[in-house]
């Protein structure tokens, strides 16, 4: 069964020695993963374009998913300068999107700025992005004449436009938000940023229930199985995240995630970005534990098939035969612990054994010195005896 995820950094991998798309793409594939988000956080260059395109070609050829993430400072909510500002450096992101053959493009919308939470500020995005939305088919099909350079542009499909929850209560993007948006504005999907939606939930997701009303939410609202998500591990105060981490240092797990997407997720399509510090390292551990929830699951599934099959050789029941199982497993784990109980026992006797007579000696060495080291009253008493007019010079004067 594949498992239906796919993994990738946030960027270049740390440990490519090259610094450019295609050299972090050819890594990225070396190390089992099979895409990557490129971060064109702030003003595009004209120079970048080559390489760009380069990796769409690869991309292209590899069916290795590419992404991409826009200006991370956007003002879509401010007033008419401030959001053309921001369209400005949004449209390079296009741009490049088409390129570089990117399958989703992530952009953030900014602060709730004068307008405030609520209805108002949703029904500006939503112009908004459906402008954004209609920028991007412009681009794809502007002009035919590329196609033998931009082969990907005649036949497959312009990219989406990725809304990203915020992280922070001042910043327009909780979950219920972007639903909302993305519900309204075709063309556009909802990028899911565990860590953000972790932080502005006070530490929310812990388990895989956790997850799974995350998913089912989304279906439910805006009727799709195809997810882009981003993860790391986040230091969060307050419902603000605060900044990201390695996972193994956060609070926020990925084992409830993984447990979930093997269990449950079989219906899912899931992109997974990987926005720790250490990139392609985090992506490789959360694929490590997908591939461990994997494996319990097999085995499991192997305990209920053998279970199965002694109740219809035995006549017991499979609830039987468990239960069963469960008294041995028991009695061996309190066999164990009794073991390991009489050898800490026993080396601590031990221990105390060897450690008696070199105590005892030492009893004996410290007692022959106090019998041989003359007391002060003694020398004072043979001072006195050897001469009674003998005097310290350096004793007080009695008068």
């Amino acid at each position: 069964m594949l498992l239906p995820v796919r993994l990738g950094p946030a960027g270049i991998p740390l440990s490519c020695k090259g610094r450019t798309i295609v050299e972090g793409m050819d890594d990225i594939i070396s190390l089992g993963l099979e895409t990557m988000e490129v971060q064109t956080v702030r003003m595009i260059a004209p120079q970048h374009f080559e390489q760009y395109w380069q990796a769409g070609v690869l991309a292209n050829k590899t069916e290795f998913e590419m992404n991409i993430h826009g200006p991370y400072y956007s003002e879509l909510l401010g007033n008419r300068v401030e959001r053309g500002r921001s369209l400005t450096k949004i449209e390079s992101t296009l741009q490049a999107a088409k390129t570089i053959n990117a399958r989703h493009i992530t952009l953030h919308a900014g602060h709730y700025g004068e307008m405030g939470r609520g209805r108002a500020a949703n029904e500006q995005l939503v112009n908004v992005f459906s402008g954004i939305v209609e920028r991007v088919e412009e681009i794809w099909h502007d002009d035919e004449d590329i196609y033998p350079v931009f082969p990907w542009l005649k036949d497959g499909t312009p990219s989406k436009i990725g809304i990203e929850t915020s992280g922070r209560q001042e910043l327009w993007g909780s979950l219920e938000e972007v639903l909302e948006v993305v519900n309204h504005v075709d063309g556009t999907v909802p990028v899911l940023n565990i860590a953000h939606i972790h932080s502005r939930g006070h530490g929310s997701m812990r388990t895989s229930e956790d997850y799974g009303e995350m998913f089912d939410l989304v279906r439910e609202t805006i009727g799709t199985k195809e997810f882009y998500c981003h993860f790391s591990g986040v230091e969060h105060r307050t419902g603000n995240a605060m900044h990201y981490t390695q996972i193994k240092k956060s609070d926020l797990n990925f084992e409830p995630l993984a447990e979930f997407i093997v269990e449950e997720g079989g219906w899912l399509d899931i992109t997974l970005i990987s926005d720790s510090p250490l990139l392609e390292h985090d992506a490789m551990y959360m694929l490590q534990n997908i591939e461990k929830a994997r494996h319990k699951q097999l085995e499991r599934k192997a305990r209920e098939d053998r279970r199965r099959t002694l109740a219809a050789q035995t006549g017991r029941s499979a609830e039987e035969i468990k239960a069963r199982e469960l008294e041995i497993a028991s009695a061996r784990n309190q066999a164990a612990t009794a073991e390991m109980k009489q050898k800490a026992a026993a080396q601590k006797a031990e221990a105390q054994a060897e450690a008696a007579p070199a105590e005892a000696k030492q009893g004996e060495s410290t007692t022959t010195a106090k019998e041989t080291k003359p007391t002060k009253a003694k020398k004072t008493e043979q001072k006195t005896d050897d001469d009674v007019f003998d005097f310290d010079e350096e004793d007080e004067d009695l008068f």
